[in-house]
């Protein structure tokens, strides 16, 4: 059975070129790139060869590139340094969708004396400038928004956004996990202070991360060790992953094209399809302000997870916008906050494709999905076989 992958969002596959550049430096170059020896320069010059790289793909300087472990050091990296940087400032801006990486995070800071604002948004899972303008003053520490959302692909406007908190004297931190490699980003054109991204969602390994500090912001570092990356995150360097990561973000760059026109095609033949066949099915979130790659659909009157296990007997590995596994009835904190309804929001599906994808595999997943949902939707208590009943969370 072939595998059919639409769960990048998730994780990526590592590139095979990728996997060629780092085969090296586990076995035949590894020396340690702070070593004074040639065989230790020589491994230095790859990891600030592959800085280079990722500050290219992002439009940033190379010396403001900090390599870490994953997308959520870089998070709380970023909001930890600002709140050490600014102590007399005792307010916390973010949204009510932000990662797990951001939002778990942020809420125990209550307890400590904080005040934390969480931005609503809208049905389709917009914000609301005049809001953001409101809630940020000059006791504001930080405002970390994400770019892009992970279940939704919904895109926020953190350039301006970021203006807004450059006024007020604030550091602007964005979560850019799931935007990096998906759209052009030039941080030398806009006022974001921190952003975050990770590895494994544009190609590269699992566990190498990166967080950008523009030159001039304020920084504290998360993990204290010795000298590497200038002091500003202890530990030796994971060498053969930052040399991945160096050529995926090369890799990236030259895809952009590719993303934001072919696989666009196939994310939005893939969703008008599903809606066109199968009735009672929603897009969640604008349908314009979004990454490329992504669609987040519900069937109403189904459980996600049911569909989910459908697609994996056929080969196709989805996501659900559901959390409804060990017990749980709650739909995703994201599309609650959308205010996706119950009867929907148990349904939902994400597809996230990339530049592996092929228009074959689109067309499998339209042709085996609108009989999956009508098996299912036979045996809900909640759908008469052509009009579906209301129905209301317990």
């Amino acid at each position: 059975m072939k595998t059919i992958y639409v769960d990048n969002n998730a994780t990526t596959r590592v590139a095979p070129e990728v996997v060629e550049e780092m085969s090296p430096y586990f076995s035949e170059l590894y020396g340690n790139p702070s070593s004074m020896h040639f065989f230790g320069g020589q491994v230095h010059t790859k990891v600030e060869e592959a800085r280079e790289r990722v500050a290219s793909l992002i439009g940033a300087r190379p010396q403001e590139i900090i390599f870490t472990s994953c997308g959520t050091e870089s998070d709380n990296t970023a909001i930890m340094s600002a709140l050490e940087s600014n102590p007399e400032k005792r307010h916390v801006v973010t949204t009510r969708v932000e990662h797990p990486a951001v939002k778990n995070l942020v809420a125990p800071l209550k307890r400590e004396g904080y005040r934390v604002t969480e931005l609503p948004v809208d049905r389709d899972g917009l914000l609301s400038m005049d809001e953001v303008s409101r809630v940020i003053t000059e006791d504001t520490a930080i405002v970390s928004v994400m770019w892009a959302n992970n279940e939704t692909g919904i895109l926020f406007p953190v350039e301006e956004i970021a203006n807004v908190a450059k006024g007020r004297g604030a550091i602007f931190h964005t979560d850019a996990v799931q935007a990096v490699g998906k759209i052009p980003i030039n941080l030398a054109e806009s006022q974001i202070d921190m952003l975050s991204l990770s590895g494994h969602k544009l190609h590269a390994p699992k566990g190498i991360g990166v967080i950008y500090v523009r030159r001039g912001t304020r920084f504290s570092p998360y993990i204290v060790g010795g000298h590497q990356e200038e002091g500003r995150r202890g530990g030796t360097e994971n060498v053969p992953y930052i040399i991945g990561l160096g050529k995926a973000c090369e890799l990236a760059a030259n895809h952009l094209e590719d993303m934001n026109v072919r696989v666009k095609g196939l994310r939005d033949k893939l969703e008008n399809g599903l809606l066109e066949k199968i009735p009672n099915s929603i897009v969640n979130g604008d349908r314009d302000q979004r990454l490329p790659s992504t669609s987040s659909i519900s069937f109403e009157y189904v459980e996600g997870e049911s569909i989910l296990l459908k697609l994996s007997d056929k080969g196709i590995c989805a996501s659900s916008g559901s959390a409804c596994t060990s017990g749980s009835l709650e739909p995703s904190h994201v599309l609650r906050a959308m205010g996706v309804p119950f009867t929907a929001a148990h349904g939902s599906i994400r597809f996230s494709l990339s530049s592996y994808n092929t228009e074959e595999e689109v067309d499998f997943i339209l042709k085996v999905m609108p009989p999956i949902i009508e098996e299912l939707r036979a045996i809900s208590p909640f759908w008469d076989g052509s009009v579906a009943r209301s129905c209301t969370a317990s």
